[in-house]
């Protein structure tokens, strides 16, 4: 809220250089703030009484604008990398799925390993289990399990994370 907008009786003032001009009404603020040729803007709504601040109300904007992109940029977000092995994968394709799911995790994405099991692979589930665990006992300097192995109908998942 700026200028004719704020309708509060009392509002604390602040002036542009952020000192505290104190308690007043806000018709006194109003005309404060157009001596000094600026708005005045409702800062704190919430806080009783709302505090005010004599600014030029442009700049202000343009300021939290500048924060909000900025604070964008900070954030990241980590994606999910699926690395698929079968239950009958030979040491040199589980070496190349392993430098696959290094890279994903030194990029800062988790890693998904899931080993997919058809027809009659079924009848050996746990004989298969082994491949993950040496899956993730390879990846160890690297990564860290965040969620167990665990089946989920035909496939048999786990999921690595970076380190830290």
């Amino acid at each position: 809220m700026i200028n004719e907008q704020i309708r509060d009786r009392e509002v604390r003032v602040v002036s542009e250089s952020g000192e505290q001009l104190g308690i007043m009404s806000a018709r006194e603020a109003m005309k404060l703030a157009q001596e000094a040729e600026l708005d005045l803007v409702k800062i704190a709504p919430t806080a009783k009484p709302p505090v005010c601040k004599i600014i030029d109300y442009g700049k202000y904007r343009y300021e939290q604008a500048r924060k909000e992109k900025e604070a964008k940029k900070k954030q990241r977000t980590v994606e999910v990398k699926e690395v698929r092995l079968s239950p009958n994968i030979d040491t040199n394709d589980l070496n190349t799925k392993m430098n696959n799911a290094r890279k994903f995790i030194s990029k800062g994405n988790k890693v998904k390993v899931t080993l997919r099991f058809r027809g009659r692979e079924m009848a050996h589930m746990q004989q298969s289990k082994h491949i993950l665990d040496d899956f993730a006992e390879k990846m160890k300097d690297v990564a860290v399990i965040e969620k167990p192995a665990k089946l989920e109908g035909r496939i048999l998942s786990m999921v690595l994370t970076e380190k830290r």
